[in-house]
Formats: C-alpha cells, sequence, structure tokens
C-alpha cells in the first residue's frame, strides 16, 4: 500500500538514541512552540507521547518560516533526521528526551483556533467547560493516560475470563420494563404503538436463562442504563463487568473473583494482591466502621459503649438504650487539641448526616473532660477511657440513636476525620469482602419488604424457615467486594427454583399476576430444570476510577454526562422533530412551572 508523503513512520513517543541518523515523518499536534530567533523548537505531541522539533536555517529552509507561523493545536507533519540532542541538553523528563528532530519539511495538515483553555494537565477551566469541549480535554496526557487504563483494563478482563473458560454472550439492549428500583429508560415502539422497550438496568434475568441454557460460565463487558439521581460515581449510561456460573457455591464466585483481581492489579498495576482477601460479615462491617462500604486503610474503628453508660446520668444516653438504642463512637488520638469551634464543626456534620447531636469528651491527665463529663461516673469515664483504650490528649466523640442510624452517622465521622486528619493511606489498595448481609430491609415509606440485593438473591439454606416467622433476621447468600471505601461488585448465588422465587416475590408483595406479568419467562424456564447458579457485576467505570487514582468516574468515561444527566458537547437530551413522535403516537405534557 502506498504510503503519502506526509504520513507518520513514527510516533511521538517512539524514538530514541539508537534510531540518530534516521530520516523519518512525525505526525501530531503543536504542544508549544518556543522562537529563539534564529532557531524554533516545537514541542509535537500525539498519544504516544512529545518528541522536540528544530528548526534551523542549515536544513530547515522554507520549513523554517513555515513553522513561523505555527499555534498551539495546529496539526502537522514534520520530517527531518533524528539527532542526539547536544551533551547538557537531554530531558530526563521525556521518553524521547535524548533526541531531537532536525526538521526539513514540514506540512500543515489542519490549523486551529485558540483553544478555550490550554491542553496541560496543570488546568484551572471549570468542569463545564472541560464537558463542551471534551474533544480538547481528551488530548491532555492525563485524561489520554486515564482511558488508555481503561483500554487495559478490558484486555485484562477479557484475557482472564478467555483463560477461565468463560463464554462472551451478549444480551439484549431492547428489553421488557421490569422496574424494581431504579427507574427504566423508556423506548417507544414505532411497530407497535402504545408499547415499550426498556434500556437494561443490568443483564440479570437474561444472565440467568443462560444458565438454564446450559452454558454454565458466562461473562460479559455490558452497557447499563438507570434513569436516577447522579453523584460523582454515577451516570445515567454506564458498564459493567458481567458474570455468571452455573453448580457453584458462594465460596465458588468469590475465589474465580480474586483470581480476577489479582490478574487485574497484575496486569495494571505491576502490583502482586494477596489473596484470599479479608472478609467481613455485614453486622461486623456495620459495627466497627459504621458502613457496609468500609474504608479500612486506616484505623479509628468505632467502639460500642451501651454498657458502659447503659445507666448513666446522662439522660440522652440511659433514654437511648432504655428504648433499644446504642451508644456508639470513636477515640481520635490527639483530638483533645480541637478548639471548641472545631467541634462545634464536626457536630454540625452530624446533623447533615441526619444524626440527632454528638457527645465530646477529652481525656485529659486526670481522665474525662467536657460538659457531659459531670453527669458521668467514675465508673462510666474509666469505663469509656479502657473500652476505647484511650490516653491523654485524645477526644472521644460519641452518637445516641437508633442501631443503624448510629452506625451510619458515627461511621460518616470516621470517614470524615479520616480525611480531615490524613490518615488514610492512598498510596495502596485494600479490598475486603462484606458477606451475610441481609436478605430484606423494611421500607417505611412503601410499608413493605424489599430486597436488599434484588428478588433473585437466594436466602442462607439455615435461615429458610425464618421466611415465615421472622423475614428480617434471613441473611443472603450476597457478597459484596470492597475497594479503598467503595463498592466495586455485588453479587449473590441465585434462586433457582419456582416455589422459593414464588415466595420471594410474595414477601416483597409483588403479586401472583404481576409476577407472572414481569417475570413469567424466567419462572417457567426455572421449571425446565435450572441448574443451581451465581454471580456477580462489577462497576467497571468505578473500578477504573479507582485504579487511576481519580475522585470521579467522569475522569475515566470518553463522554460522560453532567450531574444533571445532559451532554454539554452534543446538547443530549434534545427535542426532537414532532413527525418523529407523531409517528410513534407519543404527545409531549408540557412541564408545569407554577
Amino acid at each position: 500500500m502506498q504510503r503519502e508523503s506526509w504520513q507518520r513512520t513514527h510516533t511521538c513517543g517512539e524514538l530514541r538514541a539508537e534510531h540518530a541518523g534516521q530520516r523519518v515523518t512525525l505526525n501530531g499536534w503543536v504542544h508549544r512552540r518556543r522562537d529563539h530567533g534564529g532557531l524554533i523548537f516545537i514541542d509535537l505531541r500525539d498519544r504516544y507521547g512529545i518528541t522536540q522539533v528544530r528548526f534551523n536555517p542549515d536544513v530547515s529552509g522554507h520549513a523554517l518560516e513555515e513553522a513561523r507561523e505555527l499555534k498551539s493545536e495546529y496539526v502537522i507533519s514534520v520530517t527531518g533526521t533524528v539527532e542526539k540532542r547536544p551533551e547538557g541538553m537531554v530531558n530526563p523528563n521525556l521518553a524521547t528526551g535524548e533526541i531531537e528532530l532536525a526538521a526539513e519539511e514540514l506540512v500543515v495538515l489542519s490549523p486551529a483556533r485558540t483553544t478555550p483553555f490550554p491542553i496541560d494537565d496543570r488546568i484551572e477551566a471549570s468542569e463545564e467547560l472541560r464537558l463542551k469541549y471534551r474533544y480538547l480535554d481528551l488530548r491532555r496526557p492525563e485524561m489520554q493516560k486515564n482511558l488508555l487504563l481503561r483500554n487495559r483494563l478490558y484486555q485484562a478482563v477479557r484475557s482472564y475470563f478467555a483463560a477461565n473458560d468463560f463464554v462472551e454472550i451478549e444480551t439484549p439492549f431492547l428489553m421488557r420494563s421490569t422496574p424494581e428500583g431504579a427507574r427504566d429508560f423508556l423506548v417507544p415502539s414505532r411497530i407497535h404503538r402504545g408499547k415499550f422497550y426498556a434500556l437494561p438496568q443490568s443483564p440479570q434475568t437474561y444472565k440467568q436463562i443462560l444458565m438454564v441454557a446450559g452454558f454454565d460460565r458466562y461473562y460479559q463487558i455490558v452497557r447499563c442504563f438507570r434513569d436516577e439521581d447522579l453523584r460523582a460515581d454515577r451516570q445515567p449510561e454506564f458498564t459493567q463487568i458481567d458474570v455468571e456460573m452455573s453448580f457453584v457455591t458462594r465460596e465458588d464466585v468469590m475465589s474465580m473473583v480474586e483470581g480476577l483481581m489479582a490478574h487485574i492489579f497484575r496486569d495494571i498495576l505491576g502490583e502482586e494482591l494477596q489473596t484470599p482477601l479479608r472478609r467481613l460479615t455485614y453486622d461486623e462491617a456495620m459495627r466497627r466502621y459504621g458502613s457496609d462500604k468500609p474504608e479500612t486503610r486506616f484505623g479509628l474503628e468505632l467502639v460500642e459503649v451501651s454498657d458502659v453508660v447503659r445507666d448513666s446520668g446522662f439522660k440522652v444516653f440511659r433514654s437511648t438504650v432504655d428504648a433499644g438504642g446504642i451508644v456508639t463512637g470513636l477515640c481520635l488520638p490527639g483530638g483533645a487539641r480541637y478548639s471548641r469551634k472545631q467541634i462545634d464543626e464536626l457536630t454540625q456534620f452530624v446533623l447533615q448526616q441526619n444524626g440527632k447531636g454528638l457527645v465530646s469528651l477529652k481525656v485529659g491527665e486526670n481522665g474525662l473532660e467536657g460538659g457531659v463529663a459531670k453527669f458521668l461516673s467514675d465508673a462510666e469515664k474509666t469505663g469509656l477511657v479502657k473500652s476505647f483504650n484511650a490516653s491523654a490528649g485524645d477526644l472521644l466523640l460519641l452518637v445516641a440513636d437508633e442501631p443503624e442510624r448510629a452506625r451510619t452517622v458515627a461511621g460518616a465521622l470516621r470517614l470524615h476525620l479520616g480525611q480531615r486528619e490524613g490518615l488514610i493511606d492512598t498510596s495502596r489498595h485494600e479490598l475486603v469482602w462484606i458477606v451475610d448481609f441481609p436478605l430484606l430491609e423494611w421500607d417505611e415509606d412503601e410499608e413493605r419488604y424489599v430486597a436488599r440485593h434484588h428478588p433473585f438473591t437466594s436466602p442462607m439454606d439455615e435461615d429458610l424457615s425464618l421466611l415465615d416467622t421472622a423475614p428480617e433476621k434471613v441473611r443472603a447468600k450476597a457478597y459484596d467486594l470492597v475497594m479503598d471505601g467503595n463498592e466495586i461488585a455485588g453479587g449473590s448465588i441465585r434462586i433457582h427454583r419456582r416455589e422459593l422465587q414464588k415466595k420471594m416475590f410474595s414477601l416483597l408483595r409483588i403479586g401472583d399476576q404481576e409476577a407472572e406479568n414481569k417475570f413469567g419467562f424466567l419462572l417457567e424456564a426455572f421449571e425446565y430444570g435450572a441448574p443451581p447458579h451465581g454471580g456477580i457485576a462489577f462497576g467497571f467505570d468505578r473500578l477504573a476510577m479507582l485504579l487511576a487514582g481519580r475522585s470521579t468516574i467522569r475522569d475515566v468515561i470518553a463522554f460522560p454526562k453532567t450531574n444533571r444527566a445532559v451532554s454539554l458537547m452534543d446538547g443530549a437530551p434534545s427535542d426532537v422533530d414532532p413527525k418523529q413522535l407523531e409517528e410513534l403516537g407519543i404527545a409531549v405534557i408540557p412541564e408545569d412551572k407554577d
């Protein structure tokens, strides 16, 4: 195939000292121009790196004059000879820093307007501006590094599952709407007017059907969609690593996932992950960390002291414990230095977390100090200091409330202090399994049980008898994988018998008719020989974010939406032609502004 004279022979990150003397052609963007009068230097950039190009009168000729007209982000082709840089001029910060290209020919492939922000990692532009000009933001080395890491992550996942005899199968994007949790994105059908498809929130039912079909090891890197409020780690469309296996127990799935994570750490980070991973039960995680996705890279573990203050003269403690609540909290080493203003800020934080208040007690040389200390007996003061293993100069921070809220609020305070005090060891990653979740939780608004994970999660065998008598005590065969305080994967062993699945629907107040209407195809499939099966789904974007050391998944997605689910670059969502709506039989009701 014939090559055009302007086409590159090498990339901008490829040339080294051993290429000296070769005549090459580079293509790329003008990253920076430096005019030294008789000499002009251009830093030429592509996704592979940067090469310095030198234009001088002896070699460059007419190209030198053309180079004077170049501006940042012009797309050019440069042909010349690779030369070693002079002694003392080597740039150790560039992979190509030993050489430069002595330019002989220059072709401007595309001029460029002045960009709204510099194409540089030291950017100060707002995120809104970056998203509007996403194609420029993606030129920045940092953003390219993020997406290249994401690409390597794709390859690592596929190579691992291929090596373990998994089958990659695509499932439909246009499916039946079965909302249970987040809202579906609906797609109207032109052919079947008045009927709608839904975009998948997850391929859950399809992958279970694939197990019934005999594909005992399935995976897919799949796009999913949820019409829900957004946060820094959520998008209306996102990517999952979806996995399902037949004839397995919880241990089998978790072991397979640990192998995947070890493979990813080795391929992406060049680190060896020690397996098996640590495990915490849901109850233990809540008691010690106040979260079912605990950040375990620092201490400040919660300690429950209800027994110590059960008969306290401090009414808040005593009445909370009498009502079935708990008193829990943490000890901040050296925290006695905190001023009243700083403690008030912590109290305000607790109130923002829906807590009722915060009790602070400073540990002095002679015991506990603080407004509440006068209501405590000597035995209670001694008991608190001993429970927290506290020393003079420490600060005890206590929350009293019903058990779940007290732990959650204290857990949020723990994380807040860990970040504020710089206690989290961000130089390393830590993974932990959370197991033995409750199968169900009570929804006060709907006055019914809802599934903690999803309706297809199997209860623990030893808890089956509790489904009729104490469903809130039933544990699930579920497991979440947490990395650095973020849930990156969640899965379970599934229900594979129709009778048990119908029982689960009944507990969720999904009647027989509704169950048949939404999930009849799955229930019927169970009647034709369904193997025991289970699986897991990874938040691919979140995993990529953590591996890249970023704080938002928008930094590892090529074209993300804003927190309002808007694409600033192309203006989605947008109005459509009325003829399109007419074809679909849809009328848009104007938004009520009042």
